[in-house]
């Protein structure tokens, strides 16, 4: 097709670039027809798939590709590409970014990459593990009968012990007003599924958490970011989006948010839930790091009780994210409805799996894991928040607790091309532009205090913090 030099003094993505435009005006590669797969092109001319994501996702910018998902990338129709040479640029192209989402999450989420300063997980041996092959023996020696799909709503001795807990926070429910789900994952689709219609306004953080922000993209909804501070929330902002755009739905994570771990105060919760009953919008509260969190504090949920805030969280991020069991809490009508489209889409959730947590949760070294968890990641923190700041990082805020930190460095204004630049020594970053509401390029990181703590990654951000 073409040939690439990378000795050359024009950089292999624009090379690549220039190369596929010569190959469709030339008639090279015809209107409709399949482009080599990232990976199959860099294999072929020996380049690194990061260098062929950003390529192809310019081709898609710059009208002459168009991506499918599940598919691959395809050469644009005839009339687009007809449209193009005529300097009329394809209305198509304006959603390139829904497509540079799709493609550089499943580049940055690889679990390829030896070092993940990046990554939205805990290291292995940080997890429950002895918990769970101790529930695991006992699941074996009870010889426990799993035949079946289960209970629609779950395993009901964990969504009792779900009461209990929430009882904890002052989340008063019964045990049919909890859901089990296969992680928040499930839970956050089935209420973006269940309220969120093409077209309608959706408050989300900004920046926001990655998968809510793609799934709600996939479901055509319109964005709209409410600017979050040290403190929780930008709330003249908050207000002003509120009244202007009526939104159907807030969907937001107050403790230890991902990416900035900043911890909503409880001034701001109460504004929250006065905005929702005023402007009768439904709030979905994520609070998955909730286990990760050495203070008590009030959430959405126990203020409003479940009035007009839907309450979400997981097991996954302490226990293991492999067992996938998350669960939520909500008014009684919209829990029926969620337990209807869990079933609609996928029949049960794993009652094995919801029993294997079970087994963890009621293990009496439970509550002793996460306090060690919670120090250990404190004392994360510290170390971490110092190195960035010796390295000339400024901090968004320091929460002392939860997995995260967000950062960004006087000298590098997009995150996104250092990400790829690490790639290339095997270290995955989270470039900023992933948790943007509208996937705009971004100087901010979001660090993982578990991971960043790592000789080999600071070296790097040392060498590298004056090259964007």
């Amino acid at each position: 097709m073409f040939s690439l030099n990378p000795k050359g003094a024009t950089p292999l993505v624009v090379q690549i670039v220039e190369g596929f435009r010569a190959a469709i005006q030339g008639g090279g590669l015809r209107p409709g027809s399949k482009a080599p797969s990232i990976r199959q092109f860099a294999h072929a001319h020996g380049v690194s798939t990061y260098t062929v994501v950003d390529a192809y996702d310019r081709l898609v910018a710059l009208g002459y590709f168009v991506s499918r998902p599940h598919s691959g990338f395809f050469v644009r129709q005839r009339e687009a590409l007809a449209r193009l040479s005529a300097g009329n640029a394809p209305a198509e192209a304006a959603n390139y970014n829904f497509d540079s989402m799709w493609y550089l999450r499943r580049v940055f989420e690889a679990r390829a990459l030896k070092m993940k300063p990046g990554c939205g997980w805990l290291p292995g041996d940080w997890l429950f593990e002895e918990g769970m092959r101790r529930s695991l023996r006992t699941l074996a020696a009870e010889n426990v009968d799993l035949g079946g799909y289960g209970e629609p709503k779950g395993f009901m001795p964990l969504r009792q012990l779900v009461r209990d807990l929430l009882a904890e926070q002052e989340i008063a429910v019964s045990a049919d007003q909890v859901l089990l789900t296969q992680g928040s994952s499930q839970a956050m689709d089935l209420v973006a599924r269940r309220l969120v219609r093409p077209g309608d306004a959706v408050l989300v953080d900004d920046p926001g958490y990655p998968n809510m922000l793609f799934s709600l993209r996939f479901l055509g909804a319109r964005l709209i970011g409410v600017p979050r501070t040290p403190d929780g929330y930008d709330l003249a902002a908050l207000e002003a989006l509120v009244k202007e755009h009526q939104p159907k739905v807030f969907f937001t994570q107050p403790r230890l948010q991902s990416p900035t771990g900043s911890v909503a105060n409880l001034a701001h919760l109460h504004r929250v839930v006065l905005l929702a009953e005023q402007h009768q919008f439904t709030v979905v509260e994520n609070d998955i790091y909730a286990d990760l969190d050495p203070e008590p504090r009030p959430s959405l949920a126990s203020l409003d009780q479940l009035q007009r805030v839907v309450y979400i969280s997981s097991f996954s991020k302490t226990i293991s994210p492999n067992i996938r069991v998350g669960f939520m809490a909500a008014p009684p009508d919209l829990l029926e409805d969620f337990a209807q489209l869990k079933m609609i889409s996928g029949l049960t959730s794993s009652e094995f799996s919801e029993r294997l947590a079970y087994g963890a949760l009621v293990d009496g070294r439970w509550r002793k894991h996460l306090r060690g968890l919670r120090e250990r990641l404190a004392q994360a923190h510290q170390r971490v928040g110092q190195a960035l700041e010796s390295l000339g990082f400024d901090l968004f805020c320091e929460p002392k607790a939860g997995m995260f930190l967000w950062a960004r460095h006087p000298d590098i204004q997009n995150a996104t091309e250092l990400a790829y630049q690490a790639a290339e020594q095997d270290i995955l970053l989270g470039p900023g532009h992933l948790f943007d509401p509208e996937l705009q390029p971004s100087p901010w990181f979001r660090f993982n205090v578990a991971f960043t703590d790592d000789p080999r990654v600071l070296s790097f951000l040392s060498d590298h913090r004056h090259a964007g």
